[in-house]
């Protein structure tokens, strides 16, 4: 049998070729109404020529910085076709992250926010007039990249080693599928976000992108444009699973073949109960980075025998887990995950250091142990990891409990420093409009958790993880420590 072939098109030329083939073919559905392929090629070739005219050349940065919707995907389609690399960058950045951002990877461009750094040419909005010129098929030597989530710190931007190079006749990945409506929830600038849409509309998806998560919105979303594939977090599943029942029927996703969650570890009961409602044979799990380093899957039956993990390693991958000196450690010890994925590395850093060695190894300081059947399991992220008088104690463990309570939506647990213990345990928690107070939310933390309860837990009506799942404990730790509210993340 003769071995399939791939063959690799610039993602420029993909996008015409759609639009040139099958023009009246709906690409994206979004607040507006639909969008077609025509029109994206169309919007995206009068913005690829101002690009040009404006100075960015072959292999240049541009930043995107858009609300979710078609101008984010119309920006992202005409930086290739003038053969450079979308920088996502998420709207949440402070003045001073976007600025640190920019300073870094010195961009050409920028759509949507003013840049805060001179010299940057500003594109307010994806609008451009037509032009008659026939742009040139180019392919950036990156075809992403992203900005990090500053969970642990600065944002960093992760720049992507493969070209904008693409067989769109071919799934990207066993776990996604080559044609599929997909529902867009998160934002669009996140990295995972990004990777799925982007990677789906360039082999056959629909995009129904929605402009923020909501977990009705996303219930409505499924059940009228028949969705078919989905990206969820964690805290989308709390959400959606603290929707009435009857709200929430088997109809409401009925048309969904296989949804894909990742992001953040998830709690043993939320998977269970969102497996329950879902079904576990249409539910994916992947473990992996903005990176790529690495990655492990585990499907929804599976984990039903391996509850707790995130699978074994895919596509080529390797894992280890090492001591902090660097040893290896022995099957069920935890300690932080190493990933080894091929010879070349599937991202460089833009202003930051790896900690990829030189037989290939990497990190991105998460902590975890695998079993006697090679199944991964994570811990939490080593730098925040709470040590209260010489205890280790794992804030992941501490957000399952406030999060298991029915009036609280999400939660973040951190370290807080402390004369005595050198940390204590600090919380904020969100309960939407719900109606408990914080003696109560204490009490039951204290119960479940005895020694290892919060010490000071904050409530807020607003959600402290962002729509990709993402906060920042650190931050928190610094705001709690200054004695401020804390009412975003």
């Amino acid at each position: 049998m003769r071995k399939a072939v791939m063959v690799r098109q610039s993602i420029s030329s993909i996008i015409t070729d759609l639009g040139a083939n099958d023009p009246d073919r709906v690409v994206v559905i979004d607040e507006d109404g639909s969008f077609t392929a025509a029109e994206l090629d169309d919007a995206a070739t009068r913005l690829a020529h101002a690009l040009r005219a404006r100075g960015v050349v072959h292999d240049d940065l541009v930043i995107v910085s858009l609300p979710n919707g078609r101008d984010f995907v119309i920006a992202c389609a005409a930086i290739w076709k003038a053969g450079a690399t979308p920088e996502p960058v998420a709207l949440t950045l402070t003045d001073d992250e976007r600025a640190e951002v920019e300073r870094i990877s010195r961009p050409a461009a920028a759509i949507g926010v003013r840049p805060r750094t001179a010299g940057i040419e500003w594109f307010e909005t994806v609008q451009a007039p037509p032009n008659p010129h026939t742009l040139p098929d180019l392919a950036a030597a990156s075809w992403k990249a992203p900005t990090s989530s500053g969970s642990t710190g600065n944002p960093k931007v992760v720049r992507s080693t493969a070209p904008a190079l693409l067989d769109p006749t071919r799934p990207v990945a066993d776990f996604l599928p080559l044609r599929a409506t997909q529902l867009v929830s998160g934002p669009m600038a996140h990295s995972a976000t990004f990777t799925y849409a982007f990677r789906g509309l360039l082999t056959g998806h629909r995009l129904v992108i929605l402009p923020r998560f909501d977990e009705r919105a996303w219930l409505d979303g499924v059940q009228q444009h028949r969705v078919t594939w989905a990206l969820v977090v964690p805290t989308m599943m709390h959400r959606l699973l603290r929707v009435p029942s009857a709200e929430r029927g088997p109809d409401r996703v009925a048309s969904v073949e296989s949804l894909l969650h990742m992001g953040a570890p998830c709690a043993p009961d939320l998977k269970r109960a969102f497996l329950e409602w879902v079904g576990a044979e249409r539910v994916v799990e992947v473990y992996a980075g903005s990176e790529s380093n690495g990655l492990t899957m585990i499907r929804g039956d599976e984990w039903l025998v391996h509850p707790g993990s995130v699978g074994r390693p895919i596509g080529s991958t390797e894992v280890q887990i090492r001591s902090g000196s660097g040893q290896a450690q022995p099957v069920g010890s935890v300690g932080l995950v190493w990933m080894r994925r091929g010879e070349r590395s599937s991202y460089e850093y833009v202003g930051a250091d790896s900690r990829r060695d030189v037989a290939g190894w990497d990190t991105l300081g998460d902590l975890g142990r695998i079993d006697e059947d090679g199944y991964l399991y994570l811990v939490d992220r080593e730098d925040d990891v709470i040590n209260r008088g010489g205890e280790k104690i794992y804030p992941t463990e501490v957000e399952r409990v406030l999060e298991a309570h029915p009036a609280v939506r999400s939660a973040v647990a951190f370290g807080v420093a402390d004369e005595a213990l050198g940390q204590k345990i600090g919380a904020v928690v969100d309960i939407g409009d719900a109606t408990v107070d914080r003696d109560a939310v204490m009490a039951w933390a204290k119960a479940r958790l005895g020694p290892r309860a919060p010490a000071s837990i904050e409530l807020v009506t607003e959600p402290v993880r962002n729509d990709a799942g993402k906060t920042s404990r650190r931050r928190w730790s610094l705001r709690s420590v200054a004695g401020r509210p804390v009412t975003d993340t």
